[in-house]
């Protein structure tokens, strides 16, 4: 069942299905209280209380088409659903990086549209990304073959796939990975995010450290009334350096700077600050 709605979803228009997502964004708010006090908790811990006053209720509906839209951008046709990438700002830093000869690493946080970066990417060059198999079951064949077309490859989050993708940056391709998601416990590091300490995925910072790699950080942003897709690429703001949990501190502080672009559009509903199994306690906070 959960397939075939996913397929029913991606045969709609996106304006339509946007719509829908502000529904299924509202009814997910109104019928969990969890979900309810973690998103307003985390919109006030990283914007403050007047901000995320402003913003909560729009950031209520674009979850809601972030969700949706997922299946949209997955099982679509990739040449259809590039159509609908209407403005790319910063891709003189792509070229300025594949002119290096290096591998790039495209670090891109859950805001907008983030499905559609490596997409967009990959009907330019190779692009291999990591990726956590989905919670229902059910849907990871669909999902993956979504992810899996074209100049596009999987990594799976384990060693395998992390040895994948050091093989890709060796080779001067590219990576694609979502780095504000709670890794395993032993697999991350206690850091910084929005003031609060978050147990924060070290991968990225690691990948960070191959010879020769380029970082540019990348979103896409949702533009209003299904008209498509704003795709915004930049190296970072201060230079990725120092060790593996220096850097994956720089990588949190670069995300909360794309996140504060439109922080409307970020999956502010996620338990980010959640202590997986394994993982060592949070450290007190003054």
């Amino acid at each position: 069942m959960a397939s075939l709605i996913f397929k029913f979803l991606a045969g709609l228009p996106l304006g339509l299905l946007q719509r829908l997502g502000v529904l299924a964004g509202w009814l997910t708010y109104a019928l969990s209280p969890t979900y309810r006090r973690r998103l307003r908790a985390n919109l006030e811990q990283a914007l403050g209380h007047d901000e995320a006053r402003r913003i909560w209720r729009r950031s209520v509906g674009e979850i809601g088409k972030q969700a949706l839209e997922l299946a949209w951008v997955l099982l679509r046709p990739q040449n259809e659903i590039t159509t609908k990438v209407v403005q790319v700002s910063g891709w003189e830093h792509v070229e300025a990086a594949e002119a290096t000869g290096g591998g790039i690493l495209f670090i891109t946080p859950h805001l907008g549209c983030f499905e559609i970066t490596a997409q967009y990417f990959s009907l330019h060059k190779p692009i291999t990304v990591l990726y956590r198999p989905p919670k229902k079951a059910v849907l990871q064949p669909v999902i993956n073959a979504g992810r899996r077309r074209g100049n596009m490859h999987l990594a799976p989050a384990d060693v395998s796939g992390v040895r994948r993708l050091i093989k890709a940056l060796r080779a001067g391709e590219a990576v694609g990975m979502l780095p504000d998601q709670v890794p395993g416990g032993g697999e991350g590091a206690w850091l910084p995010f929005f003031g609060r300490p978050a147990y924060t995925m070290t991968l990225a910072a690691r990948l960070s450290e191959v010879a020769g790699v380029n970082t540019i950080f990348a979103w896409a942003e949702r533009l209003p009334g299904g008209k498509g897709f704003h795709l915004r690429f930049r190296p970072p703001l201060t230079p990725l350096d120092g060790d593996t949990h220096a850097r994956a501190a720089a990588i949190n502080r670069e995300l909360e700077a794309q996140i504060r672009e439109n922080p409307a559009q970020y999956l502010w509903g996620y338990n980010r600050y959640k202590r997986p199994s394994g993982a060592p306690p949070a450290p007190a906070t003054r």
